[in-house]
């Protein structure tokens, strides 16, 4: 047999396995890229549920709440630790952040109507006592339809920085969403732990809520 005959049946023994390799390729499901690039597979949140079963960042070993006593809105002092026994919301915000902390603010609200007559201590700690006047927070809370409905502490600097450094805190890059200081929401359960935590562009009133039910059906 010559050199051509014998090429061409090696052309046609490989078309076949060809064929056959590539149907199998287009047959398989999709999958996240290693760029993070969206695909037809389980999304990001979907993945960190089963692995979890929570909605935000599990912070196992987060290590206890530490506590703080500021004066709220009213004029009334409050400390974190009087709430212990409760799943609690805490996070830093200013009324001057903008478009985070209103946005904050509006998830925790939407939390807040799903959980219906359910009282959930929601804290909120100045993170611009200055720009955080009585007037400023009155306007901040009526914005997002929190009046009466959280606490909006805030102190004087020494009692502020001890707060900010406890929960490593940056006010100035609340709203940088690419700082890791930026703003975020932090479940704190029923023993005063550090539990799970809500960057802003995971931030939803459905998933507060299912991590705030999961963390209070814990232990009983």
């Amino acid at each position: 047999m010559n050199r051509r005959p014998r090429i061409v049946l090696l052309v046609i023994a490989t078309v076949p396995v060809l064929a056959f390799s590539l149907a199998v390729i287009l047959d398989r499901p999709a999958t996240r890229s290693a760029a993070g690039t969206s695909t037809t597979g389980p999304s990001a949140a979907e993945n960190a549920r089963s692995s979890s079963g929570f909605d935000g960042a599990l912070l196992p070993g987060g290590g206890s709440a530490s506590d703080f006593t500021l004066t709220n809105q009213s004029g009334r002092r409050v400390s974190l630790d009087q709430y212990r026994g409760r799943v609690t919301i805490l996070t830093f915000l200013s009324s001057t952040c903008h478009p985070t902390c209103p946005l904050i603010a509006q998830q925790i609200r939407g939390a807040l109507d799903e959980l219906g007559g359910k009282p959930i201590p929601a804290l909120i700690v100045s993170a611009d006592p200055t720009a955080d006047t009585p007037a400023a927070v009155r306007r901040f809370l009526g914005e997002a339809a929190l009046n009466g409905r959280v606490q909006y502490l805030t102190g004087t600097p020494a009692e502020l920085g001890a707060a900010w450094r406890a929960y490593d805190i940056v006010p100035s890059q609340l709203g940088d969403a690419e700082s890791p200081h930026a703003a975020s929401v932090l479940l704190i359960d029923r023993a005063g732990q550090k539990r799970d935590l809500f960057q802003v562009e995971q931030l939803t009133p459905e998933g507060l809520v299912h991590d705030i039910r999961k963390l209070e059906g814990e232990g009983r």
